[in-house]
């Protein structure tokens, strides 16, 4: 892979001088949606592809990196892979091995460590053993064992024991952590949000219930640059579009930053929320018995992160990551979370139709082209789709 360390273009040398390369495609940003279609583009299409990013790394936010005690951790917050998609995991094979992996999360709730998402054990641990018996064989009776119940449904059900439970989850697990994450109330937001966090039906304390549940063996970042590593693809960081944008000549933009910024707010600001860590590393083989602990409604932060649980390597220090959710200042902070309520995508959808007027020849993709959260397996299966569609159009002549 060849990688500019400086904000510059790559250049190819021809007759003593240097004249600009030419590219079939212009990919901007080198995460999960830049690196793959600058891949499949390379690779399946034998077009050439140059991919920018500002930041002065690879692999957007599931960059991972060691730090000065060589303990390998998630720069930007814990990523953890999981998919129900083969499509999905043959493609990322191609470029990585992996190591099992099960994520398992605890909230603080009543000075006591509780499995989330909130679950038959959870009950156990909270409610004296007769009343969550009780609670526990309503549940079954009312859901069925097994399923997963949005909290916003649960209290709307009719058994006044059962709306009590919700509202005791909802007040205790649910309301305070999203405040903190959105700082709007849950009813404020889509309700995809709600259904992302439910009560499970049964005791399995898995984070997720996907059928495949793995980490890249030697991190995200050595997945990418293999992602990266074709002949067909110059990489350049440290750059930003308006920096290349009049040096270098390209067939076709596949622009996977913030559609606001690109059209220079044309249409209004999108709102994002962001994200601010503390790194801590002690003088411990282990800080905590799971990946994550969440702080639902004491302390100021949301969650603490272990890296050694996600990344499966130990040693005598570990490191955690104190998260703690913050507004986005554009120029000044990472847009993580596009905040999903209503209004907001109205605003994206007039930025699209904007798009097809004033940027015909620009896809828009990724988390923040297309103003949508995605997971990392979702993000992988867009990218694939995206490419796909980019192959049923030829791209203009370089400009």
């Amino acid at each position: 892979m060849r990688v500019s360390k400086r904000s510059q273009i790559l250049f190819r040398v021809a007759s003593g001088d240097k004249i600009p390369k030419t590219y079939h495609y212009l990919v901007v940003g080198a995460g999960f949606t830049g690196a793959i279609v600058a891949e499949r583009l390379a690779s399946q299409a034998d077009k050439t592809v140059l991919v920018i990013d500002a930041r002065s790394h690879i692999a957007g936010n599931a960059y991972d990196t060691r730090s000065d005690d060589q303990i390998l951790y998630h720069r930007y917050g814990a990523h953890i892979f999981h998919t129900n998609s083969p499509k999905v995991t043959d493609y990322l094979s191609n470029f990585t091995d992996w190591k099992p992996y099960e994520h398992r999360v605890v909230a603080m709730i009543d000075e006591r460590l509780v499995p989330i998402p909130f679950n038959l054990t959870s009950l156990k641990i909270l409610f004296p053993p007769s009343d969550a018996e009780k609670l526990g064989k309503l549940l079954i009776e009312s859901y069925g064992w097994g399923s997963s119940v949005p909290i916003l449904k649960m209290r709307q059900n009719q058994h006044a024991g059962i709306r009590e439970l919700a509202d005791f989850v909802y007040c205790n697990v649910f309301r305070g952590y999203t405040k903190k994450q959105w700082d709007l109330e849950p009813e404020e937001l889509s309700p995809s949000v709600t259904a992302r966090v439910p009560v499970n039906i049964s005791s399995d304390d898995r984070y997720f219930k996907d059928s495949f549940q793995s980490m890249p063996k030697h991190g995200y970042t050595a997945m990418f640059q293999r992602i990266l590593a074709h002949p067909n693809i110059d990489v350049s960081l440290s750059t930003s579009y308006n920096d290349i944008r009049d040096q270098v000549r390209f067939g076709r933009l596949v622009y996977t930053g913030a559609i606001d910024e690109f059209f220079e707010f044309a249409c209004g600001s999108l709102p994002y929320r962001s994200l601010s860590f503390d790194f801590q590393t002690y003088h411990v083989p282990r800080h905590q018995s799971v990946a994550v602990i969440n702080y639902p409604n004491s302390k100021t932060y949301t969650r603490i992160i272990e890296m050694g649980h996600l990344t499966q390597e130990w040693g005598d220090k570990t490191m955690v990551a104190i998260e703690t959710p913050i507004a986005h200042v554009p120029g000044l902070t990472v847009p993580y979370y596009p905040i999903p309520r209503g209004d907001n995508h109205l605003l994206h959808h007039n930025y699209m139709e904007y798009a097809k007027k004033e940027a015909a020849n620009v896809v828009f993709a990724g988390r923040l082209g297309g103003y949508r959260y995605f997971n990392m397996d979702q993000a992988v299966g867009h990218a694939l789709q995206v490419f796909e569609e980019i192959v049923k159009t030829q791209p203009r002549a370089p400009r």
